[in-house]
């Protein structure tokens, strides 16, 4: 029997799922200044500007998308409405705005572009042919909306381009703490965000949306998950930093020169809307009332995985941002309304610092 055919019936979207506060306006505007902020710090420091959010990459990937034979109807919408091929780009990252040491070990990003796409576009979209999902190695968001959100990037910005041993050091002491906690069953989202994540192989873990977005008629959340054997025995596996400041980045390189990778791009459909809420982007959906399916799958063939000529052609020369989207999956969300703003302002501030367009 199919999973989806098991689980409850998938709620259907409409616009009242989202509850607008009257603070937005002003804890988006403090959000772009946090990140502008750290952008120019950088800016200033290296004399080249990066990303806000995310400077670090370590893989630049090109692969293909393929959306997946004969799924039910409220997993065939949107991208996923018909079986077709799409090139991708994925970037692996970690979230600062400055590029440290691997030894600060942190949770770690993928962004993923398909190219190609064509369709209705949200409103700001309009003209664009890609549509972006972002992913973190994490089912749930650091905190349950903006504000939450604003609070944790003003403590960054505080500590951007400064003392960057200690965050070494701190990161190797929140790393024994994480294990400690991971004793009892459990983790710290705080002490991962703050440098505690495990120094193991990127390209061994699962990543989640964490937030949700429209999937056509219906709700959902997306997982990107490895499958090939050659990805999975990387799952948990260490890595051995010591004296590699990039040993991540050399990490992915060494295995995609030599490995193809596949991983499966799935979806959690909505069920409950107490359960599973749109606003809050720190409650994890429970799998148990919806698990993730897939809808497609996405294959990278053996390649450099990282050089100085793919950073200037996707690190500087491209931007990832869930509202470059088809209406069908429009973001949905009090963090997604903020992003929708602030990645804006820190794409342009980059554009127009370093004098390059970017691909959107």
């Amino acid at each position: 029997m199919n999973t989806l055919a098991r689980q409850a019936t998938p709620v259907r979207y409409d616009p009242a799922v989202e509850t607008f506060r009257d603070d937005e306006a002003q804890t988006q505007t403090e959000l772009v200044a946090a990140l502008i902020d750290m952008a120019t710090t950088m800016a200033d420091h290296t004399g080249h500007a990066m990303r806000a959010v995310h400077a670090k990459s370590h893989g630049l990937l090109r692969g293909e998308l393929r959306v997946l034979d004969g799924l039910p109807e409220p997993l065939a919408q949107g991208l996923f409405a018909a079986p077709r091929r799409y090139p991708v780009v994925m970037r692996l990252s970690t979230p600062p705005a400055e590029v440290l040491d691997d030894r600060v070990s942190l949770p770690r990003g993928m962004a993923l572009k398909v190219l190609g796409v064509e369709g209705p576009r949200v409103d700001g979209a309009e003209g664009g042919t890609t549509q972006d999902f972002l992913f973190v190695d994490a089912p749930v968001f650091s905190a349950p909306d903006a504000k939450g959100f604003l609070r944790s990037l003003k403590l960054l910005a505080s500590t951007t381009d400064k003392a960057p041993n200690a965050k070494r050091v701190l990161s190797t002491v929140l790393q024994g703490l994480e294990k400690t906690v991971e004793t009892f069953g459990t983790q710290s989202s705080t002490l991962i965000a703050l440098g505690g994540h495990a120094e193991t192989h990127p390209l061994g873990a699962t990543f989640f949306t964490q937030v949700p977005l429209r999937h056509g008629a219906y709700i959902a959340k997306l997982q990107l998950a490895p499958v090939s054997p050659a990805l999975l025995v990387l799952e948990h596996m260490p890595l051995d930093l010591a004296g590699k400041p990039d040993g991540t980045r050399e990490a992915v390189a060494a295995f995609m020169r030599d490995h193809p990778a596949v991983w499966e791009l799935r979806a959690q459909l909505c069920v409950d809307l107490e359960r599973m809420p749109v606003e809050d982007a720190s409650v994890e959906w429970p799998q148990a009332l919806s698990p993730f399916v897939a809808v497609a799958r996405i294959t990278a063939d053996a390649q450099d995985g990282w050089s100085d000529d793919l950073a200037r052609e996707i690190d500087d020369g491209m931007a990832f941002n869930p509202w470059h989207a088809l209406a069908a999956h429009r973001p949905l969300g009090n963090v997604m309304r903020a992003r929708k703003v602030a990645y804006a302002a820190s794409s342009n501030f980059r554009s127009e610092r370093n004098g390059c367009p970017l691909h959107r």
